[in-house]
């Protein structure tokens, strides 16, 4: 993970796209830092242990961020474009560009070399955030920095290495990247308006297995992601056209049957959403699955 400094007149278009100014961010930061200090605010997997920051720790981190940032050069005239999957550093290093008054753009993190290339000729960033060593060696730069060096010293013990849930704890989950078109704004928004924690998934191909350990009470994912969950169910159903297939659709479509909550409930243990009680969803939406659209009813 690494900052570089990269100079031009800027020119969006997906799959590059600005942040925009989130008015009340930083503000809501610092609200959640004084009211609940010591909650959890973030957690994501690394090498297999959880970590979580609370909501202290984010202020602080951000604050860290901003002058390290500030001692790089970086002023409101710089241009800071993320690529990668969203986690906590991506998050705070966002939240801090925005702290000195500096655009933030972000990249998709899915992208061939060629297009990589164009698009960053296109945008032309001062900083670049790219989590990616493979990718980092196509975004061409003066300086290379570690993301701990922006950071600077800092007690380890704020870094809480094991976490568990108390009764009633909140969590919304995002298994998500730079990729989701518009999606750093919503994980933002929601993250910060709410109050809850806030978990990632050490990477994608262990994101359902990472799910399950939280047990999230809300979700922030695309719709092409709800997608791919409710695939994942199409995909451990019993075959089109058999009998135990012909059994679940019949329960599905029938609401007192007492098959259907059984069928229901072992689906939700199955994808971690035994406590699930929100789902993010943009305004206008296509045809739900349906059993995304069962936990949707259950929820309303």
């Amino acid at each position: 993970m690494s900052v570089h400094e990269l100079t031009r007149p800027l020119t969006l278009e997906w799959p590059a796209e600005s942040l925009g100014n989130l008015p009340l961010a930083l503000e809501q930061l610092h609200h959640w830092a004084q009211i609940t200090p010591l909650q959890t605010a973030l957690r994501h997997k690394r090498q297999g242990q959880w970590y979580a920051w609370r909501w202290i720790d984010a202020l602080r981190d951000v604050e860290r961020l901003a002058d390290g940032l500030r001692q790089q050069g970086f002023d409101e005239q710089s241009r800071l474009a993320l690529s990668g999957a969203f986690e906590p550093n991506l998050l705070l290093l966002a939240l801090a560009a925005q702290s000195v008054g500096a655009p933030v753009l972000t990249l998709a993190d899915d992208l061939p070399l060629e297009a990589l290339q164009q698009q960053l000729w296109r945008i032309r960033p001062t900083h670049g955030y790219v989590q990616s060593r493979q990718q980092a060696r196509h975004w061409q730069s003066i300086q290379r920095l570690d993301f701990a060096q922006l950071l600077g010293p800092i007690d380890p013990a704020q870094h809480v290495q094991r976490w568990w849930r108390p009764t009633g704890d909140t969590a919304l989950w995002s298994e998500e990247g730079t990729h989701w078109q518009g999606g750093l704004a919503v994980v933002l928004e929601q993250w910060l308006s709410s109050g809850h924690g806030l978990a990632f998934p050490e990477s994608p191909a262990s994101a359902r297995r990472d799910r399950s350990e939280v047990a999230p009470t809300g979700l922030l994912l695309s719709p092409s992601r709800l997608q791919h969950l409710a695939d994942d169910i199409e995909s451990r159903l019993a075959p089109l056209g058999t009998w135990r297939r012909r059994l679940c659709d019949w329960a599905i479509a029938h609401p007192q049957s007492g098959l259907r909550r059984v069928l229901k409930n072992r689906v939700r243990r199955l994808l971690g959403f035994q406590r699930l009680a929100y789902i993010w969803q943009p305004l206008k939406t296509s045809a739900e699955p349906t059993w995304l659209a069962e936990f949707k009813r259950d929820i309303a």
